[in-house]
């Protein structure tokens, strides 16, 4: 049978999701041998996302083959018992065999959290992102806007970016302020790498007043990286949400992810 799992990490201490050649510690490798020990026999993880080193998530998805049954709630305990303090299994559920984590997600959300203000963070290092210059968030919101729709993201991406086509149609931009903390939400079909962090750093410098809200439309059309500013710390980010067809019934919150539980 195929098993969804829904998951969450403190990547702080994890060099990114994927399992490295280089044996260093990654979010996959934890997940697999947690699940191999509950299932007892090997397994294999595929995510909706692999997320880069420092990066966060709150509802990443993964999904895994396994010949063993166990009901839900042992998936979820089991794995927890076995995996370190900084992941956690929300959630678990049988899938059809053509449900595939990353294949068929139809969109992805990330987001992205300042702490905006003078003294740098304590409880939340490595957490969130800091930025002492006040930011005018609603000026970042607007800038942002002209990124919304289709577009080639060659100047926001990494220039070791692996992905075929810099094509990615950015569904919406929100960038919102609770407080002393600025929120940038991005939901869209695909991602590429780093590509949020580079919109991150673009509005940074747009909202501390560094440069003009029309220079998010500017590094866009130059299509080149080097036009692009800073590429945000990792810090701040967290793979929020992934979308599925409705058929699969994948949760989209705590709230339903506990009715599985049960």
């Amino acid at each position: 049978m195929r098993i969804a799992l829904g998951v969450e990490y403190d990547g702080s201490r994890f060099c990114g999701y994927q399992t490295q050649k280089s044996g260093v510690r990654t979010v996959q490798e934890s997940l697999e041998q947690a699940l191999s020990s509950v299932a007892d026999h090997p397994v294999q993880v595929f995510a909706a996302g692999r997320t880069d080193t420092g990066v966060h998530a709150d509802a990443q998805v993964v999904h895994f083959d396994t010949a063993s049954v166990r009901p839900a709630h042992g998936w979820v305990m089991g794995s927890n018992i076995k995996l370190p303090a900084d992941i956690s299994v929300l959630w678990a559920k049988e899938v059809p065999q053509d449900f595939h984590a990353r294949f068929s997600a139809l969109g992805r959300t990330y987001r992205y959290f300042i702490l905006n203000r003078m003294s740098r963070p304590a409880i939340l290092s490595q957490r969130v992102s800091w930025v002492h210059r006040p930011l005018d968030a609603a000026l970042m919101h607007q800038a942002g806007q002209v990124l919304v729709g289709k577009h080639d993201f060659t100047s926001y991406r990494t220039v070791h970016c692996q992905a075929r086509s810099p094509i990615r149609t950015l569904h919406s931009l929100k960038v919102m302020r609770h407080g002393d903390f600025v929120v940038m939400e991005v939901h869209a079909d695909g991602f590429l790498h780093h590509m949020v962090r580079n919109i991150a750093g673009v509005l940074i410098a747009v909202g501390s007043g560094e440069r003009p809200a029309a220079w998010a439309e500017e590094v866009l059309e130059h299509r080149d990286r080097r036009q692009g500013g800073m590429t945000a710390p990792p810090d701040g980010l967290y793979f929020h949400n992934v979308d599925y067809d409705l058929r699969y019934e994948i949760p989209v919150n705590a709230q339903e992810a506990g009715l599985l539980m049960l």
